[in-house]
């Protein structure tokens, strides 16, 4: 089985030699780099199973240039190291397709779990795409097509998507997605499901205004519905 390859985009030189040095001993093979521009180029060239990206660097910033290398094509994960912890600042990271958020300073141990958890996502076997609403949706391959059209989907988009077609037919509430596709993080707010619930609507909804697949369970929470529900419902 293949080493997985991480990729560490961090400035400072103490902090980087200390996560070169641990996840070398947890068995992975390690790139660095210390600036925004060699971030790019180790990660395009090398195309690592995961990115450590720090949001403030000397030439840049981690926001742009995870965006960069989402539209470059790169679907590995982005774990964002940052000193910044508002609501604000994660919500641009995700919606830019950072998958997980990492507030300095931080513990080892945590660190080590989200990405054991982000490489255990890649180990699993494709299961190809599935219907939801009017998209098809590749969760393996990161992909959301509409009338044979690819449109943009952020890496939390993806994975509150996941969930709920995980549960579909089932009501979810707020606080289980911000517990399952969040994690927890104590700074999202309910508000931030609302706001990612406009979002997919808009991609998977014939008319975002009126949902015929995701809809709201008034007083619960949300509920991706069966696809032939909703096509009876939409010809009653």
């Amino acid at each position: 089985m293949k080493t997985p390859a991480i990729l560490i985009v961090e400035d400072d030189r103490g902090l980087l030699t200390g996560l070169k040095d641990n996840l070398e001993i947890e068995g992975y093979r390690v790139l660095t780099a210390g600036t925004a521009k060699e971030g790019r180029d180790q990660a395009l060239a090398h195309r690592p199973d995961l990115i450590l990206l720090d949001v403030m660097l000397p030439d840049g910033d981690g926001i742009s240039l995870c965006r960069q290398l989402r539209r470059h094509g790169l679907r590995q994960p982005i774990i964002m190291l940052t000193a910044r912890g508002e609501e604000h600042d994660k919500l641009l990271g995700f919606e830019v397709g950072a998958d997980d958020y990492v507030v300095k300073p931080f513990s080892l141990r945590e660190l080590l779990a989200r990405i054991h958890a982000r490489l255990r996502v890649l180990e699993s076997p494709p299961t190809g795409g599935i219907m939801v609403g009017v998209a098809m949706v590749d969760f393996e391959r990161h992909t959301l097509m509409r009338n044979h059209q690819p449109l943009e989907i952020s890496a939390k988009e993806l994975e509150l998507l996941r969930y709920l077609t995980e549960h579909r037919g089932q009501v979810v509430s707020r606080d289980d997605l911000l517990n399952h596709v969040w994690g927890h993080q104590g700074e999202i707010t309910t508000r931030t499901i609302d706001n990612f619930i406009v979002r997919l609507r808009k991609k998977i909804e014939p008319d975002p205004a009126n949902p015929l697949y995701l809809i709201t369970v008034y007083g619960s929470g949300y509920k991706l519905v069966e696809q032939s529900a909703a096509t009876i419902s939409h010809t009653l």
